[in-house]
């Protein structure tokens, strides 16, 4: 493939952008290709080269780069009638309608502007609401670009992971691993009194794709209710993509306190949103005390987009489709990795995929076929990741330095590293997948 256009624009960006890029993930090396626009379930570069797309743009596009005419309509009629107002519009009701009759834990909503902001006002509210100061997070994890979530270390012997975040804010930060219920046992029968929440996803999404254990999220809503603390969902990936219109929290049978949304929920436009319990969700001004306000919230457009992309999925079979193909994915990268590194893990659920380059581990007889889901019964169990750490541990360097460059020059555009999720859209078709897992084929 040719990238000359690609590179001299990332030549041009690296005197006015720190790094060439808006954000970093993208800064990929030797330079990143730059994308002329979205067709379906593919994207195509500045030097017209075409590639399938499991990026997605991280996420959020679940319907794919071509929106269907009720989508596209209402966001041009949104647009035509004005940027923003900042004053209510009925369709912001309306999405929040949405989202509530649907999400099992979600009785009242507040729009913001990323998934970033979610959390940081969920964050905000459950000290606020619990008048304590500490909240737990799984090591590895991101929450977005927060303070009190850059954090590093173990338990409550944590740091700042960057530059620019004062001690004390780690100080209130405790970090345990995914799927240790002892670790999280210890920390509240240490800390119990001065926990207000548990931040974790549902699955992890940032740092691999690792399936919750069997127990672990009820164990973290147990130890929550005991002790008086919130439990939060953080959905940014999830939400509106695993387990349907109910989220993860609906195909795992827990209610979390509070829920953060990102991604889908604003139809591939900017958006997050922090739900939750009224009696909880109310504390945010100005109904409470809990400051939370920004101009840009329920962005009309944004909105529109959120709203009419939701309605398409519940009106069409979109859950079915994107479901069967990361079924297939996943199955047949499987089938590959079986007969040529079989030392490697698929994981993923629904409309998620990832290959996750661990260094032990043999298929057997009984494996889980479409996706690690940490079945005991697994021969694979005792070699999947369990946590961050785990993915941590893996062949990092081999998947960004020489499979991901090698995907790319087959036409396969997948998120740049060992961590992001992959995803499928409704855009996606069988020839789409069948190409994707000849190209595994070859690379792997």
């Amino acid at each position: 493939m040719n990238h000359d256009e690609s590179r001299d624009l990332y030549d041009r960006a690296l005197s006015v952008m720190p790094g060439g890029v808006n954000s970093s993930v993208r800064a990929i090396r030797p330079y990143p290709f730059f994308v002329q626009k979205g067709d379906g379930g593919h994207v195509i570069d500045a030097d017209g080269n075409r590639y399938i797309d499991f990026v997605m743009g991280y996420g959020p596009l679940l319907l794919g780069h071509d929106l269907p005419e009720t989508v596209r309509a209402a966001v041009q009629q949104r647009a035509s009638e004005g940027p923003m107002y900042g004053a209510p519009t009925e369709v912001e009701v309306e999405l929040a309608e949405f989202v509530t009759r649907h999400v099992p834990g979600v009785e009242m909503v507040r729009f913001v502007n990323s998934g970033t902001e979610a959390t940081v006002s969920a964050v905000r509210l459950a000290r606020g609401y619990t008048g304590r100061d500490k909240i737990v997070i799984m090591e590895g994890s991101y929450h977005g670009a927060q303070e009190s979530t850059l954090v590093e270390g173990e338990r409550e012997h944590t740091a700042p992971s960057s530059p620019g975040i004062p001690e004390s804010f780690a100080e209130h930060t405790l970090t345990v691993p995914f799927n240790d219920k002892t670790a999280v046992h210890e920390v509240f029968e240490e800390h119990g009194d001065d926990i207000a929440a548990v931040l974790t996803e549902p699955i992890l999404g940032n740092h691999g794709i690792v399936h919750p254990i069997e127990g672990y999220h009820e164990t973290l809503r147990d130890l929550t209710d005991q002790y008086g603390a919130l439990l939060i969902f953080d959905e940014v990936i999830t939400g509106f993509r695993v387990g349907g219109l109910q989220c993860a929290q609906g195909k795992f049978g827990v209610d979390p306190d509070l829920t953060t949304f990102g991604k889908i929920v604003g139809g591939g436009f900017p958006v997050g949103a922090i739900g939750g319990k009224s009696e909880i969700v109310e504390h945010f001004t100005p109904a409470g005390d809990v400051f939370q306000s920004g101009t840009f919230s329920g962005h009309p457009v944004t909105m529109a987009a959120g709203l009419e992309t939701l309605r398409y999925v519940a009106e069409n079979d979109v859950y079915d489709h994107v479901n069967a193909l990361g079924e297939r994915l996943r199955s047949g990268i499987a089938d590959i990795l079986e007969d040529q590194a079989p030392a490697y893990t698929v994981v993923g659920t629904d409309s998620m995929f990832k290959v996750i380059f661990t260094r032990d581990g043999e298929f057997g007889k009984g494996h889980c076929e479409g996706g690690c889901t940490q079945d005991p019964t697994c021969p694979r169990y005792e070699f999947c990741p369990k946590n961050g750490a785990d993915v941590d541990r893996a062949e990092t360097e081999r998947w960004e330095r020489l499979f991901w460059p090698a995907m790319k020059e087959e036409g396969v555009f997948l998120t740049p590293n060992q961590f992001e999720s992959q995803f499928v859209s409704a855009a996606h078709t069988d020839e789409d997948v069948e190409q994707a897992l000849e190209a595994y084929k070859r690379v792997l």
